[in-house]
């Protein structure tokens, strides 16, 4: 195994045992499916742009490391938000210890709480808001339809947000999948604050909901990229967190073998899942990656792990293992 930098080293050195020790095997595992000229998608729940992931993730887009991203709308737009309006978010470490009083207070004066991280509204949300409005009315009228995702590249390839930055551009992994292109899959977009916003002006009848590209078609999208790929390549996944931006996505495999019978589409080469839902009955989040070989997802011989940590303290861990940090 190559020791690449600080952290890796301590990683190796330390990491020994339980969580730890599959931290370190699932990093070297990941690292194996590139070496081996695989790709990779990395699946994103949670409020991961919020805990600022972009620090590491953007870095990974960049060098080669990530090819696809499946995420949540929310994760999809609170990484612009940041990029945007960071010096007006506001972190609460006693989170834990504030009244029901106190937390309308908060959402009096537009501050949005994420766990210990408030996003303020103004800055944030409607910052956004009135420049993607423009390209979504300008889409309609001119009877073109793109996916979430394809309105946020075109919304920073503008150069409309510059004047806004608040942060390094280099620590956005949004503005570093848009310079990529890196595709994308935002599935139950509509459950997000430029959903719901998008949402209302159909209902005020200011824009049409055909302009935004489906849920259907976004897996209609996954099922031509994944099938284009796998001609000569395997694609291994890399899931933090559960919910929806994981759930989606690893079903595109079955899909194409069981329903369109495409009897030669390759299982997942690679699966690890970073999650703190425990082993339980029903939860998916909480299914061992054994299950999905039931499902036709992943196979016996597939790499497999499951790190039942802190996401936000995980991920950055095996990012800086795999960039030499």
């Amino acid at each position: 195994m190559k020791r690449k930098g600080a952290i890796g080293n301590f990683i190796m050195e330390h990491f020994k045992h339980f969580n730890a020790a599959t931290l370190v095997d699932a990093a070297s595992a990941y690292e194996d499916q590139l070496a081996q000229g695989n790709l990779m998608m990395i699946t994103l729940a949670g409020a991961m742009s919020t805990a600022e992931l972009g620090k590491s993730l953007a870095e990974m887009i960049r060098t080669g490391k990530v090819h696809i991203i499946s995420c949540t709308g929310a994760n999809l737009e609170e990484d612009v938000m940041n990029l945007v309006a960071h010096s007006h978010y506001k972190r609460l470490p006693g989170y834990r210890d504030l009244t029901p009083s106190q937390e309308c207070g908060l959402m009096e004066k537009g501050l949005n709480r994420v766990t210990d991280t408030c996003i303020p509204e103004e800055e944030a949300f409607r910052r956004l808001q009135k420049h993607i409005f423009n390209l979504w009315k300008n889409a309609e009228e001119l009877g073109k339809r793109y996916f979430p995702h394809e309105f946020m590249y075109q919304l920073l390839r503008s150069g409309r947000l510059e004047e806004y930055y608040e942060i390094d551009p280099q620590n956005s992994w949004v503005l570093a999948a848009a310079e990529k292109n890196l595709p994308i899959v935002v599935p139950g977009w509509e459950d997000s604050t430029m959903g719901n916003i998008f949402t209302s002006y159909c209902v005020k009848k200011e824009l049409k909901p055909h302009t935004m590209k489906s849920g259907i078609e976004y897996m209609a999208y996954l099922a031509d990229w994944y099938t284009k790929t796998t001609q000569d390549k395997l694609v291994g996944f890399f899931q933090i967190g559960g919910g929806i931006a994981g759930d989606f996505p690893i079903c595109v495999v079955p899909m194409l073998y069981q329903d369109l019978e495409r009897h030669d589409t390759p299982v997942w080469s690679y699966f690890c899942q970073i999650s703190d839902s425990t082993t339980s009955y029903g939860s998916y989040s909480g299914a061992v990656p054994n299950e999905k070989i039931t499902w036709g997802k992943l196979d016996v011989n597939t790499p497999k792990f499951i790190i039942e940590s802190d996401a936000t303290i995980v991920a950055p861990l095996i990012f800086a293992y795999l960039l030499g940090w």
